[in-house]
Order: structure tokens, then C-alpha cells, then sequence
């Protein structure tokens, strides 16, 4: 769970301090920058695990031949550098890559890297870019609650803030000669699962990816889990050509990034589901309650299945209508899919760690999207709970620019982002700056007194009331312009739209 993300020097991103409770909901205009926040937690997902090249590659916008696209820009002037700090809660236990049990020392952790385009051309085999800082070093179960600043019980905090720790896990040193290292701090022999063993130093300007990538629980138990947590954040992005396939026997039963194996994953959901009294699978009540689920967001339904054609070794998803008539997954709209999919996430127990949305609105009436973001934030973890395997440690974070959706999430829920002024030497830029509303979790930095960005009213009232007081723009027909009447200025819709002083509602 990344509960607070420190970014600067990459892409508008500049002295960016976002922090993340279970649901976080990004509100801002097109092409303001806040996908680059997606983009950013995509970069260090993909750093754990691929080279630096890779991982860059893989974000939005990257190139092989120049990656000082991915560094902040003014004029024709490029970032010297890239920073980012991510505070996470990791899982107690995993698996390392030989999928071999193991535990973390301690489970609140705080990660920091700094990348940089490399000054030595010639060594063009390692890429363009350079490790000049990473750290991996852990947050004391006494000043959790310093960092947690969303509402939580004590409970669900001592389910996920657990273990002790003193010395780091990953440091950032330099040798004899002055030279930038990264040490890895090994685990002690005995069998101790801290990281205060021998350090293995690895000299930074050759490494052609972060330590923490490559980390084994042989060397580092915690590192390896901080790894796992980093790698299970993903962004979603649910296409309805790929739900809409069916799915072989053999097919993947996790759910794709892109919605794939939709019907694979619903049909394992219901094998593995409670069982009866004889110890076969209730199939039927995981299909029920799906199909519940669905029900909010669109009547004509009433019952949901998995059919099995033996013949073809295939499996398609179904939905029937009240009047019995059975339509396959490539007869649903697009939203339905989409919310079919999220809501296969909200029963799955294995369907763990962050997950990014851009627009769930898509594809949804705007009457349905309250049902949309309960979804949502039924997905995300239940603070109030302890974490476990009827509540999953998930995170979800979204990114929209819909006064629908704005109007219907939780105030303390509500990040937005917005383009603001700053200056280099003499020559003014624009970044993008997060705020949050007055009066929530967001507004007061408990551990450096810091005080929040505060979004104005104003910005606020322009989701909640858009175009209310634009007035209609003349239609020009032949050499006649007219004014078109839009579905607003309707004298039988005026007094709906406006209260007695004129104020928009």
C-alpha cells in the first residue's frame, strides 16, 4: 500500500507530496499532468523490476534513443535529475522469486531514488541513465501513526504495521575513491530476518538497474517483499475487446491488466468459493452475488454464469435478463464489462496491492456512477477492519475530470490537480501542484508541521457547477448566426438549476 509519494524532476512533476489513504480520487482538466502521477508510480513499479532503460521505456512517452522525455523540461532546458520517495506497507510474508517462503523484519517502509542522465556517453551500453541514490530504510511501529494520517482504527494499523528494525536495508554510500555506491545490508547469519548484516556495496555508475530489483531473500527477506509490494502496483486499463473474449481451459485464472481472462478468473472465483454440506463448490452463491453487484448498475439482470463448452475447451461469460434470455460477454456494453471486471477484483482474495484507473466513469450513466464508486471503494481496504484475507490490503486510485464523479466522492477522498506558475533563473514554467479541501485528513501534516495545499472554492465550484453561467454560443447557419438554446437554459429547468438569489445549486 504506498501511502505517500514524494516525486520532482520528472516529467511537470516538480516538489510533488501527494499522500494516499485506501481510495484516492484525482480530479483535474486534461492535460493538467495528473496521469503523470500514474506514470510515475508505473516507472517505479517497473524499476523493480526491469533495467532502467526498460522501465523507462515502458512508461508513457518514452524512447530508447532520448529519455530526457521523462525529465522535467523548461524552454530547452532538461532536469539534471529525477527523485522520487515512496512511504509503503508491505505484506508480512511472500514468496521470493524461487518461490520460496519468506518474512519481512518490518513492514512500513520508506523507499528513495534519485536517477540522473548519465555524463559518460561512451558507456552507451548501460543506457542514459544513472543511479545516484537509493535507499530502502524502515518507519518505527511509535511514529506510524505520524505518517497514517487517514481515518483507521488501531486495529486494522497493528494488522499491517508490524516488526522492528534499526539499521537500514539499502543505503547510499562512496568508497575510497569518492565514488557513489549503493549498499545492499545483508541478512545477519543465524537466521535473522533484519537487514544489519555485512553490507554488499555495488558501485552505482555501472548498475544497469536498481539494487532492490535484484535482490533475493537469501541477501535481504525485506527487500524482496518491498519488491513484491512495488510490483503489485498496477494500472488498469480495462479494454472491452479483451473481456469480451472467451477463455480456453488453460487460460490464466488472474485477471489482466486489460480485463483479459475475465470469464477464467469468475469461473476459479466460484470453484474456490464456500462449499455445501457434501464439500462440493457453491458455484451458484459466487455467481449470485456478482451478479447482485451488477444489478446496481443495470436492471435487466438476474442471474450470471460461466458456461463450459466441453467441446471447444472454452469458457463464456453470460448474463441473463430478467425474461431468462442469455447474453454472451460480447453482447455487453462497454461499462458493463468494466464494472464486471472491477467487481471480479472486489471478490478475489489474491487481488492484492495498488490499483490505478483512469476515468472509471467511461462507458457509465451518469445515475450510475454513484454505484460505480462504491464498487470502487468497496475494492479498496476497510480501514476500520483488521487487514486480512477477508480484507485484502488493496488500494485503489483514479483519475478523472467528470463533475459527476467529483460530486459524489468523499470530500476527504478528493485530490485536485491543478497548473501553477514557478521560475527558473528568469523563465517561467508551469507544473502541476495537488490539493485538497479544507477541513479533511489531507489538510494538516502531522510529522513536519508542513502546512497542505488547499484548493480554493472557486476551482471546487467550477466540477460541481460546470458551464451553469456560460452563456450559449451563437450557431452560425448560412450568414445567420443563432443563439442555440442548450438543454440548460430551459425556463422548466432554470428553476431546477439555480436558487432564488441566482447562485448555481
Amino acid at each position: 500500500m504506498l501511502t505517500r509519494l514524494k516525486v520532482s524532476g520528472f516529467k511537470n512533476l516538480v516538489d510533488v507530496d501527494v499522500r494516499f489513504g485506501p481510495f484516492t480520487c484525482i480530479a483535474g482538466a486534461n492535460g493538467v499532468g495528473k496521469s503523470n502521477l500514474f506514470d510515475a508510480i508505473r516507472f517505479l513499479s517497473a524499476l523493480a523490476e526491469q533495467t532502467l532503460m526498460e522501465a523507462a521505456k515502458s512508461v508513457r512517452g518514452g524512447r530508447t534513443a532520448d529519455v530526457r522525455g521523462l525529465f522535467h523540461r523548461v524552454g530547452n532546458r532538461y532536469a539534471d535529475r529525477m527523485c522520487f520517495e515512496a512511504e509503503m506497507i508491505v505484506p508480512k510474508q511472500g514468496v521470493d522469486d524461487l518461490g520460496q517462503e519468506t518474512e519481512a523484519s518490518t513492514t512500513f517502509l520508506h523507499y528513495s531514488l534519485e536517477l540522473a542522465l548519465r555524463s559518460d556517453k561512451s558507456r552507451s551500453s548501460l543506457g542514459e541513465l544513472e543511479i545516484r541514490k537509493e535507499e530502502l530504510r524502515h518507519i518505527t511501529q511509535g511514529n506510524a501513526y505520524k505518517h497514517l494520517s487517514f481515518p483507521l482504527t488501531l486495529e486494522w494499523r497493528r494488522s499491517v504495521v508490524q516488526g522492528r528494525q534499526t539499521t537500514p536495508f539499502i543505503s547510499t554510500g562512496q568508497d575510497g575513491s569518492g565514488r557513489t555506491i549503493i549498499q545492499l545490508h545483508q541478512n545477519q547469519s543465524g537466521g535473522s530476518k533484519g537487514g544489519s548484516g555485512k553490507p554488499a556495496p555495488r558501485l552505482a555508475e555501472t548498475l544497469p538497474r536498481t539494487v532492490l530489483s535484484v535482490t533475493n531473500a537469501a541477501e535481504q527477506r525485506t527487500a524482496v517483499l518491498a519488491r513484491r509490494e512495488m510490483q503489485s502496483w498496477r494500472l488498469l486499463q480495462l479494454e472491452p475487446s479483451a473481456m469480451r473474449e472467451p477463455d480456453e481451459f488453460a487460460a490464466p485464472p488472474q485477471l489482466g491488466v486489460d480485463g483479459s481472462h475475465l470469464a477464467a478468473t469468475l469461473y476459479r472465483l466460484a470453484r474456490a468459493g464456500e462449499t455445501l454440506g457434501n464439500g462440493e463448490p457453491d458455484e451458484q452463491r459466487v455467481y449470485a452475488v456478482i451478479a447482485n453487484r451488477l444489478a446496481e448498475l443495470i436492471d435487466d439482470v438476474r442471474e450470471l454464469e460461466v458456461d463450459q463448452d466441453e467441446k471447444r475447451g472454452l469458457l463464456t461469460l453470460l448474463v441473463k435478463g430478467r425474461d431468462g434470455t442469455a447474453h454472451p460477454a460480447r453482447a455487453l456494453s462497454d461499462g458493463t464489462l468494466r464494472f464486471l471486471a472491477l467487481a471480479a477484483i472486489d471478490l478475489d482474495p489474491a487481488a492484492q496491492g495498488l490499483l490505478c484507473l483512469e476515468e472509471p466513469e467511461n462507458g457509465i450513466h451518469p445515475a450510475r456512477i454513484p454505484a460505480m464508486l462504491r464498487l470502487l471503494q468497496d475494492i479498496a481496504t476497510d480501514t476500520d477492519q483488521p487487514a486480512g484475507l477477508d480484507n485484502p490490503l488493496r488500494q485503489v486510485i483514479v483519475n478523472t475530470h467528470s463533475p459527476a464523479v467529483v460530486s459524489q466522492v468523499p470530500d476527504a477522498s478528493l485530490v485536485v490537480a491543478e497548473l501553477k506558475e514557478g521560475v527558473v533563473g528568469e523563465q517561467y514554467f508551469r507544473h502541476v501542484s495537488f490539493g485538497c479541501l479544507p477541513d479533511t485528513w489531507r489538510a494538516t501534516r502531522i510529522e513536519d508541521g508542513g502546512a497542505a495545499n488547499i484548493v480554493s472554492k472557486g476551482k471546487l465550484l467550477a466540477y460541481l457547477n460546470p458551464l451553469s453561467s456560460r452563456p450559449a454560443e451563437p450557431e452560425t447557419n448560412g450568414h445567420k448566426k443563432t443563439k442555440t438554446r442548450r438543454v440548460m437554459d430551459r425556463p422548466d429547468l432554470q428553476m431546477l438549476l439555480f436558487s432564488p438569489d441566482g447562485a448555481a445549486l
